[in-house]
């Protein structure tokens, strides 16, 4: 490694030595990892789009409306009351993440986050299409403001700005609910201004992000990049440039038809630098693990080319780790590995679990604030509660009614006796419990009481039910 490019931990790739923003004009990607990432992408851009529009159960595939305190994942309700499972599957996510980083580096970013996909799968595509490939742009930046540049810069950002809309759209659906931006879209925008103006803002993000920001965002906005330098360790599979064959004895050297490489000592590393021309992130791999990698594989790609054509192995930018560069080690489970994958294990073991003992139906009754009990004849004490009943289930729960469990004693609501909770909706009054004294020992007894549709019972509560202290034992 020459001794002036040694400073490129210095500063970032996409800043220059003044100090400012030094755009990327990256080359057209293709090659076999370049085929595999647009497949997933693909599944994962109809998985993204689709997905507030897809009903299962008549919910929602998936929806997060902080608004209305409204959740539904893979087509199942949850409720505020259920955030406990959020937070466990949110904890189970970044298990996964550290997982995944400490095998195989970062991953995520080249293959599943919505970043990249966008960015590198559509907006950059698109560029392709209308500026043409990396010396076409950088020619066509550098030209003044004629015909030619106004049109292709006016076509660009016009479609750039309307798939922002499109995905400000997706978002909203995620948000608000597909069925509720349906109404909007039929309806006169000027009637749903505030819901107008927060789309613009959206688009107006999203267009910022994919138009100009770019891969700022992987490089200083996302924290992932600073927590792989963390994770990582020599046995973390990367893609990762193979020092050991590309440098040799005597470093790279530009390839001559018909040399002796080996004799001369040089490696196999031809020092195109295309690797780098091909980096959405402006790096030069053969510098090491770097914190704007997002392991994409363009630089695999283009290097297996370049070496085909140059009649040498393929392999030199491969998925390796250090030890396996250095030592020839292959990939085996550390101890670090098996306790995260125990971990994960573990997590995802407890909420399936507590996915399986969650209720349809949850009750809660509390003593009205402020009442104390209530004498009813020569021996019955009276208590009133408020109640509040959560259906959690797509259909609506028919002929409710309330038995008390333990002790004995009755149940009477303030209306009627039986009543139905609407689908994903509540219910709530007012009820008195009524019991006989002699099963009173002391002034405060805690009661169970049953929530029945027709003769099931669909859940169970407690509460605590007052008395006289002179009832006491």
């Amino acid at each position: 490694m020459e001794a002036s490019e040694g400073n490129f931990r210095d500063s970032i790739s996409t800043v220059n030595e003044d100090g400012k923003r030094s755009w990327v004009y990256p080359k057209k990607p293709k090659g076999k990892f370049y085929k595999y990432r647009k497949y997933v992408s693909y599944f994962l851009l109809a998985f993204l789009l689709l997905g507030p529009f897809i009903k299962v159960n008549g919910n929602q595939f998936l929806l997060f409306n902080f608004l209305e305190r409204r959740f539904n994942i893979f087509g199942f309700p949850f409720w505020p009351q259920d955030f406990y499972l959020f937070v466990i599957s949110m904890i189970i996510g970044v298990v996964f993440i550290a997982l995944f980083t400490v095998a195989f580096g970062r991953i995520f970013c080249g293959w599943i986050c919505p970043q990249t996909i966008f960015m590198e799968m559509v907006f950059r595509r698109i560029e392709y299409w209308i500026d043409g490939d990396r010396g076409a742009q950088i020619r066509l930046d550098k030209q003044e403001w004629n015909a030619e540049k106004i049109r292709k810069r006016g076509l660009k950002w016009f479609i750039f700005f309307c798939i922002s809309f499109l995905i400000a759209n997706v978002f909203l659906a995620y948000l608000i609910g597909s069925d509720q931006l349906l109404r909007y879209i039929k309806e006169d925008p000027l009637d749903n201004i505030s819901t107008l103006i927060s789309l613009l803002i959206f688009t107006a993000v999203f267009y910022f992000v994919f138009a100009w920001f770019r891969e700022q965002v992987c490089i200083i906005a996302c924290p992932y990049g600073r927590l792989q330098g963390v994770l990582l360790d020599n046995k973390s599979i990367i893609v990762a440039y193979d020092h050991k064959r590309g440098e040799g004895d005597n470093g790279r050297k530009k390839f001559r038809k018909g040399e002796d490489r080996d004799a001369i000592g040089a490696g196999d590393c031809i020092d195109c630098k295309q690797c780098v021309n091909v980096c959405p992130t402006g790096i030069d791999i053969r510098n090491g693990t770097q914190l704007e990698c997002v392991n994409c594989t363009a630089c695999i790609d283009e290097c297996n080319t370049i070496m085909e054509n140059v009649n040498l192995p393929k392999g030199l930018i491969r998925y390796a780790s250090e030890d396996n560069i250095e030592k020839k080690a292959p990939f085996k489970l550390t101890p670090r590995l098996k306790g995260y994958a125990a971990v994960l294990v573990i997590l995802i073991g407890l909420l399936i679990g507590m996915l399986f003992l969650r209720n349809d139906v949850e009750a809660n009754i509390l003593r009205l604030p402020g009442q104390l009990y209530e004498h009813k004849g020569e021996h019955i004490i009276s208590n009133v509660y408020t109640f509040k009943l959560i259906n959690k289930t797509v259909k609506e729960i028919d002929n409710v009614h309330f038995e008390l469990l333990d002790p004995k004693g009755e149940v009477k609501l303030v209306s009627v006796e039986n009543f139905n909770i609407p689908k994903e909706g509540l219910h709530q009054g007012t009820l008195f419990v009524e019991i006989d004294k002699a099963f009173l020992d002391k002034d405060k007894t805690t009661i169970k009481i049953g929530v029945f549709s027709d003769d099931t019972l669909i859940e169970t509560t407690t509460t605590t039910f007052m008395g006289p202290r002179s009832y006491r034992k």
